[in-house]
Order: C-alpha cells, then sequence, then structure tokens
C-alpha cells in the first residue's frame, strides 16, 4: 500500500482564496497570519447518470487499501495521507466511508484543495475527511428503510458527531452536509475487510462556530 498521489500545489493568495470561497469558517495559517477563509462546494454534485463507471474494490481489502488502489478516488487518498488518517481506514471498523472522487474534488473553487493540502492546515483537513465517514456498515439498503421509517428523512452523525442528512430523490440517494450542499451516491455498497465504502459526487463540508 505504497501508492502516493502526487497533488500539483499551486501558490494561492490567502485573500484571493478568501475572497473565492464561501461560509463555512476555517482558519487557514499564511505565513505569520491567520485568515478565516470560507469553504463550500464552487460547483454543485451532478445528479448521478446510469453510466456512473465503475470503481474495481476488493471485499478481503481494507477501506484505505481500496482507496489508495482506485484511480478515481486518487485526490482523497492524497488527502487522507496528508491528514493522517491512513491509520483510521485501515482500522477493524466497521466503517462507512462516503468517499468523494476526484471530479468532486475538482468542484470545490479553485485553490481549495491545494490550501487543504498544506501541512498548517492539517487540522481544517482532518475534519473535513473525518465527516465521510460514520460507524457501522451502512448499506443503501439499510439507507432507505431509515429514510422510509424517517418520513422522508434519515439522519446520520459521522464518527465526530456532526450531522448528515440522506433523502431520496428522484430514485437517488441524496445526502446533505450541514451546509446544505448535496452530494448523490453514484456507486454503492462497495465490501470492504473493514466495512463498506459508497462512492460520491461531491465533497460534504461540516459547519464550524
Amino acid at each position: 500500500m505504497r501508492n502516493r498521489c502526487r497533488v500539483k500545489a499551486r501558490r494561492i493568495g490567502a485573500a484571493a482564496l478568501a475572497a473565492a470561497l464561501v461560509a463555512v469558517g476555517f482558519s487557514f495559517a499564511a505565513g505569520a497570519q491567520q485568515y478565516d477563509v470560507m469553504i463550500a462546494v464552487g460547483t454543485p454534485a451532478p445528479m448521478p447518470t446510469a453510466d456512473i463507471g465503475s470503481t474495481n474494490m476488493q471485499a478481503n481489502k481494507k477501506i484505505a487499501e481500496n482507496v489508495a488502489a482506485a484511480p478515481n478516488l486518487s485526490a482523497l487518498f492524497a488527502a487522507v495521507q496528508a491528514a493522517g488518517l491512513i491509520d483510521t481506514l485501515i482500522n477493524p471498523g466497521p466503517l462507512t466511508l462516503f468517499a468523494p472522487t476526484n471530479a468532486a474534488f475538482a468542484r470545490l473553487p479553485p485553490g481549495t484543495v491545494e490550501m487543504l493540502l498544506k501541512p498548517e492546515n492539517k487540522a481544517a483537513l482532518v475534519r473535513i475527511l473525518r465527516y465521510h465517514i460514520v460507524a457501522g456498515a451502512i448499506t443503501t439498503e439499510q439507507i432507505r428503510e431509515r429514510v422510509k421509517a424517517g418520513g422522508g428523512k434519515a439522519r446520520y452523525t459521522s464518527i465526530d458527531g456532526e450531522p448528515l442528512v440522506i433523502q431520496i430523490i428522484h430514485d437517488a440517494i441524496s445526502i446533505t452536509d450541514a451546509n446544505g450542499n448535496k452530494s448523490y451516491i453514484e456507486t454503492a455498497n462497495l465490501r470492504q475487510a473493514n466495512g463498506v465504502v459508497h462512492i460520491v459526487g461531491g465533497v460534504l463540508l461540516p459547519k464550524l462556530d
């Protein structure tokens, strides 16, 4: 599991980045100063289509191993490495990971990923990535049952106790983050040795005070 994703870094002025981002409130370090930067999805995640591609994952391997080997999750794996969360995704679990694709990361405002991958912003990156992890191996069948029982909505919490709201929209499973951004499950129920992975088309963002 020595796969490494090289992420091309760009220098982005803190003021320009702050102007490009919208509403969540992470404090990013830049040089000797702190900048309160707002993050939101730059482009909404689209509804999934019938042609969603495929992700080859092996059920006898753990989440971290399968993410490392998935070409369409290379941006996620780079972020997991930078955040030091490999151990979290290789532990026995069980866990459910809502895994954003490379396209999902590309929809974030320009410069966001590069800024988050900087060592001084590790705490913010950890918070975002852990927001995509829920305790237990949760299948879409279980999600649909819970949505039905909840009158159209199912409420889950991340491993840090932060809220996620799931609905069924035109038979697609929609996840709404704490800022009201919607992401859709594109590929579901990818079994892992320590849980399950659902591929999603958007990056989920927690709300900070």
